[in-house]
């Protein structure tokens, strides 16, 4: 198989008390904008579901830093989401105009990892060309006390 080539690469960190501050203040309103159904029953099912949910807001951050779009050009936050099996690594599905630019790049597959140390959760996301490689992850599983 050849290499794995990165077309892009995009890290984000986001402190788990802030994002905190904004489930308080924004409530359902933020969840509904940023977070399938899906992500929302995980996040809401484990012990710490702000460090989850700040997880998954640093990888949505990332991949927007990869493709270099940001908030912009219809990429949305929906579009953008991390799905885990269950004692499994995080991986990503792209919907709508996220994953039309994504095809247009010719990335066919995203490479995510999530970490997270002391009050920080942080995120990342690498595009290449070459299926079925993946890159080293590192996942904290054991949300800070």
């Amino acid at each position: 198989m050849p290499p794995l080539a990165v077309v892009s690469l995009g890290l984000d960190l986001i402190g788990i008390e802030r994002l905190k501050a904004v489930l308080e203040k924004r409530g359902e309103r933020f969840l509904e904008r940023v977070f399938t159904p899906a992500e929302r029953r995980y996040c809401e099912g484990r012990a710490h579901p702000a460090t989850h949910f700040a997880g998954r807001f640093a990888v949505k951050e990332a991949v927007m830093k990869a493709l270099g779009t940001g908030w912009a050009r219809g990429v949305r936050w929906r579009d953008i989401e991390v799905r885990r099996a269950p004692g499994g690594a995080p991986d990503l599905v792209l919907h709508g105009r996220t994953a039309e630019i994504t095809r247009g790049r010719a990335i066919e597959r995203f490479h995510i990892t999530i970490t997270h140390d002391g009050g920080d959760r942080g995120g990342g996301g690498g595009g290449g060309d070459r299926p079925l490689v993946s890159l080293p992850r590192s996942i904290a599983n054991n949300p800070p006390h």
